[in-house]
């Protein structure tokens, strides 16, 4: 008996180290942390459904983005918890468009929104997920994701994790496409295109959103929090390769044709010392479940900015997902019915806004189309 007390300590010692050593499990994991991500984690966490979020980027950090959020999602983000009224967020009620010759069109926005950067917006919400119990792993790059027996393994530099569900939130692109072998990325046709931001100090109306067209791209300015001002562009790739790369050689080349951003780049001061940038950005839907994995925000499909319906569209996706992933964890819906309805809201709601900003892109890149 004295022999078998030292084998038997042994093999329970294994037994732990085997246990500990195993991936820590969640009901659902979300890879990437930006509107869609956060607004999704903080809902499960209401619902009590444990959730794990990784964002490789660490909090607070800007994206680029043109930081105008519709009135029709301030209910949602305060009932998440954000009081937008002590942020100083602008409150943007008109709209002017022109044309790259300079022509104006002016509108009133009945709806109206507000101006709010991503760096804030992002990093409260995230700041909320916490509190709110989510395991939020921040400079955190996942590596990999396999689904295998009903059970996904996400590879992260932070460790292995397992999970029931898993949820692509990365945005535009990341390495994830590839390694998923989601369709769009074997695509050869469609345009790629150029993202450019900056914050900048303008003379400039607080209750106004203006959106400047010039030779295949255009360019939003509108007011966000603090004396600060969204100055952000999109531009076809071509545009800048014709000028080996250089941002400001192109913009003075191309965007400064239209005298309004002639004279907004020409005056304004710039608050980042350099631009931020985000390169080969596809236009499109890309399919809203693929490999198991559900997709959420610009991960499912990017509208036009041109729209300005980005940001809510991320975060209604979010909140018709949490209300199917709570019917699924009380088994009301099984997986299969719980990824076919998620993906047929997708292709209701966003689909065709997608599709039409889309071909609205391309009759205002065109110079003689935009000046009609």
């Amino acid at each position: 008996m004295e022999m078998g007390f030292p084998l038997f300590s042994f093999i329970k010692e294994i037994l732990i180290e085997i246990v500990s050593n195993e991936p820590e499990k969640y009901a659902v994991a979300i890879i990437g942390g930006g509107l869609a991500g956060l607004t999704l984690a903080i809902q499960l966490a209401d619902a009590g459904i444990s959730c794990i979020l990784f964002e490789k980027n660490k909090y607070p950090f800007h994206k680029v983005c043109g930081e105008y959020i519709s009135n029709e999602s301030r209910n949602f983000i305060e009932n998440l918890g954000l009081n937008l009224g002590s942020l100083n967020v602008s409150e943007i009620k008109r709209l002017q468009i022109s044309s790259p010759s300079g022509k104006l069109l002016k509108h009133k926005f009945d709806l109206g929104g507000f101006g709010m950067s991503r760096f804030l917006l992002d990093s409260k919400l995230a700041d909320i997920a916490k509190q709110k119990g989510v395991l939020l792993l921040d400079d955190c790059r996942v590596n990999d994701v396999k689904y295998f027996n009903n059970q996904f393994t996400i590879d992260s530099q932070k460790g292995s994790f397992t999970s029931e569900i898993c949820i692509g939130s990365w945005g535009k692109k990341s390495n994830l496409d590839i390694k998923l072998k989601r369709v769009f990325t074997e695509e050869k046709k469609g345009k790629n295109y150029v993202g450019i931001k900056y914050h900048v100090q303008l003379d400039f109306p607080e209750d106004l959103i203006e959106l400047h067209n010039f030779e295949n791209g255009y360019c939003g300015i509108s007011k966000i929090e603090n004396d600060r001002y969204c100055l952000c562009y999109l531009t076809d790739s071509d545009n800048l390769k014709k000028y080996n790369g250089d941002i400001k050689k192109m913009e003075r080349e191309i965007l400064m044709e239209n005298p309004f951003l002639k004279n907004y780049l020409t005056t304004a001061t710039y608050l980042f010392e350099e631009p931020l940038a985000i390169s080969q950005i596809r236009i499109g839907y890309k399919k809203a479940v693929e490999n198991d994995v559900i997709m959420v925000g610009d991960t499912a499909g990017n509208i036009a900015p041109l729209s300005g319906n980005g940001m809510s569209m991320a975060m209604r996706s979010s909140q018709y997902l949490s209300d199917l992933l709570k019917d699924y964890f009380s088994q009301k819906l099984s997986r299969k019915d719980l990824e076919l309805k998620y993906e047929r809201f997708w292709k209701k709601e966003f689909k065709q806004r997608v599709d039409l900003s889309v071909i609205l892109q391309k009759l205002l890149k065109n110079k003689s189309l935009s000046n009609l």
